[in-house]
């Protein structure tokens, strides 16, 4: 029987995901619970080549063999592991977690001081908090945040504001 590969292919396109995995199941000789319209097409096309035109050569299977025994395939995914919960007895104190003490900016100003920049004609004053910076009556965690607040774009807080080395002075 002499298929016409590109006619076939043409008239999977047409068909809907249920008609494919009833083709699918026809060609391969058992149902798929695949649902992916592009995947179905390229597989079945796939086995109507090989049906047609002959699958692998012996020699190419038993390299694709050798390939496979020399690497470390995984065919199916990891199980997700449950996270064991173990009690603690309510008498005996939780241990302290070491924290890494935060350090500062070298490039900020101390808090209190008021960052000064003229932009776009406008006067923009920033004023450094201990945990964030001040702009237009409202608190930002970062210079990057005021700064896309005042041009709509991300852009390097340090940088706009030309503060420490890259920045200027």
């Amino acid at each position: 029987m002499t298929l016409n590969i590109a006619k076939e292919v043409a008239t999977l396109q047409r068909q809907t995901v249920k008609q494919l995995r009833l083709r699918y199941a026809e060609v391969f000789g058992e149902p798929t619970n695949a649902g992916h319209k592009t995947w179905l097409i390229k597989r079945i096309a796939w086995r109507l080549q090989a049906l047609a035109e002959g699958d692998l050569s012996e020699r190419a299977r038993r390299r694709a063999v050798e390939l496979a025994c020399d690497e470390d395939l995984r065919l199916n995914p990891p199980r997700e592991q449950q996270a064991v919960l173990v009690p603690v007895p309510a008498t005996q104190p939780l241990p302290e977690v070491p924290t890494l003490p935060l350090r500062r900016d070298e490039r900020l100003p101390a808090p209190g001081t008021v960052i000064t920049r003229k932009y776009k004609g406008y006067t923009l004053q920033v004023k450094v908090l201990v945990d964030g910076f001040e702009y237009d009556g409202k608190i930002f965690p970062s210079l990057s945040a005021v700064a896309k607040r005042i041009t709509g774009s991300h852009c390097n807080g340090y940088l706009f504001f030309r503060m420490g080395q890259q920045g200027g002075k």
